[in-house]
């Protein structure tokens, strides 16, 4: 519970959480909550008002928890109530920025108002530090992502904000940068440092390089907390936090407990699922999740289904409609494929219990896009990856992945990214059911000592409540540089 001072008075903390229009974003910033408000401290949760009223039911969180909806300004090339990035197309994500941008008016209101001792917000909001400070309030990032990523944006956050990077080439992304002081074979495919080149820097719709907001962030705030942890790959930490002079706070990797008291809704599927499950054998099941932010071009869709059934193993494929898709748009398969795999596959369209999905006994591996809260989930139940990565730091952790020996990437074009259904199929069985698939169980189920460990997880949340507890704001404004006569 909170704490008391020496007079026995509560010192309970206030503290805003602001995450960023992403559902990838908003549950593990949900979850930070929920760590801080079960040591007695009060939280307020904003987020745009179709996000908070999609989140899981209030019932599951703490009564400290105020859910605090805002008003997302209109913006030109949004669909009608797009909220997140799940509601638009992949190339319309620097429209969504443009309008979270415009949220700054009521979001400083609020801190004006509210006074709240912390303020922790994500990658985004590269205008909020400088009015936190002014108000005398704590500011943090919190990184959903890991620090590989972190120190492949740049050295420094003067390099982000003045966009004075040496790297001007494809070739400069496909090795590690030249500050990595230590061996690693992370680093970029081609078809990736191309997306990087022409996306990271540059200015979008919003005004505002990603790259120039990321430098804002790392330069204005207190420190940083990241869902990671001190056991695994621990250079990475120390790099950051020398590159950018910044306190890193690990807070855990927040491995999923179990679910429990879903709606009704929810439990009809899952009762649907498991009875599917139970029918089949014992870890020869690959579990495919491609996440809700990757939209899978119809040929990639065509390559990934017949792959699966090239592959001859019983799957379950949580299918999600492209992001931005209206009601009307169908997720097109080849014709066909749910007729000839139906005896051993099951496409499902709609919400999915992941967590009982990955816990089932007839799951042996994981077709994943490798986002961090994914590979989470997957390693802390000792499952093998096959990793398919799509997005920004998606790349940069199957090759972290792959060099831990918990699985393999799925073989792509080096100039395009396309990859085969011979390729899909070719991981998929040497994961599962070949023998080289072994080595990645046992490294898998080796990593779930650290993943899945509960306990060491716990410690760290502890400690990132702790910290805030320590490190509370005095409530005295930043004194603004250059006022005094």
């Amino acid at each position: 519970m909170a704490t008391t001072d020496s007079n026995g008075n509560s010192k309970q903390l206030h503290v805003v959480m602001f995450p960023w229009l992403a559902f990838g974003h908003i549950i593990p910033f949900l979850e930070l909550s929920k760590f801080i408000a079960e040591k007695g401290h009060r939280v307020s949760f904003l987020s745009t008002t179709r996000n908070i009223q999609r989140l899981p039911p209030s019932h599951h969180l703490s009564q400290l928890i105020t859910l605090v909806p805002l008003t997302l300004p209109p913006a030109h090339h949004l669909p009608q109530n797009a909220e997140a990035t799940m509601d638009v197309r992949t190339h319309d994500i620097p429209h969504l920025k443009k309008a979270f941008d415009g949220l700054q008016h009521q979001l400083t209101t609020f801190l004006e108002v509210e006074s709240p001792d912390w303020i922790i917000y994500d990658f985004a909001p590269y205008w909020l530090p400088s009015i936190a400070a002014g108000l005398g309030i704590s500011r943090a990032f919190f990184s959903i992502i890991n620090p590989w990523f972190l120190a492949f944006l740049g050295r420094s956050p003067e390099e982000l904000i003045n966009g004075s990077d040496d790297r001007k080439t494809v070739e400069d992304f496909m090795a590690p940068p030249k500050w990595v002081p230590f061996p690693t074979k992370i680093c970029y495919q081609k078809h990736e440092a191309n997306w990087i080149l022409d996306g990271s820097s540059s200015l979008n719709a919003s005004g505002v390089s990603d790259t120039y907001r990321s430098g804002m962030i790392f330069q204005a705030s207190d420190c940083m907390f990241i869902r990671y942890c001190y056991e695994f790959e621990p250079q990475w930490l120390t790099l950051f936090e020398d590159l950018h002079h910044l306190p890193v706070i690990p807070v855990g990797l927040m491995p999923p407990a179990t679910a429990t008291n879903v709606g009704d809704e929810k439990d009809d599927a899952w009762l649907t699922i498991k009875n599917w499950l139970d029918g089949q054998q014992k870890g020869q099941v690959v579990y495919v999740a491609l996440g809700s932010e990757v939209m899978l071009t119809k040929t990639e869709l065509g390559e990934l289904a017949l792959g699966l059934e090239l592959s001859g193993l019983p799957f379950f494929w949580a299918l999600r409609k492209p992001a931005g898709s209206t009601e009307s748009e169908t997720v097109e398969l080849p014709e066909g494929f749910i007729e000839r795999t139906r005896d051993r596959g099951m496409v499902w369209k709609k919400w999915v219990p992941q967590l009982e999905i990955l816990s089932h006994v007839s799951v042996g591996g994981f077709l994943t896009h490798c986002g961090w809260g994914s590979i989470v989930e997957g390693l802390a139940l000792g499952h093998p990856l096959i990793m398919l990565p799509f997005l920004v730091d998606q790349g940069l952790n199957a090759r972290a992945l792959v060099e831990k020996q918990v699985g393999m990437e799925v073989e792509r074009n080096e100039e395009d990214g396309s990859f085969s259904k011979e390729s899909v199929a070719k991981s998929v069985r040497l994961v599962v059911v070949e023998d080289k698939g072994k080595m990645y169980k046992e490294k898998s189920m080796e990593l779930s000592r650290i993943f899945g460990n509960t306990k060491l997880q716990k410690k760290y949340t502890d400690d990132f409540v702790e910290y805030l507890e320590k490190h509370r704001s005095s409530s005295v404004p930043h004194q603004v540089v250059g006022t005094m006569e």
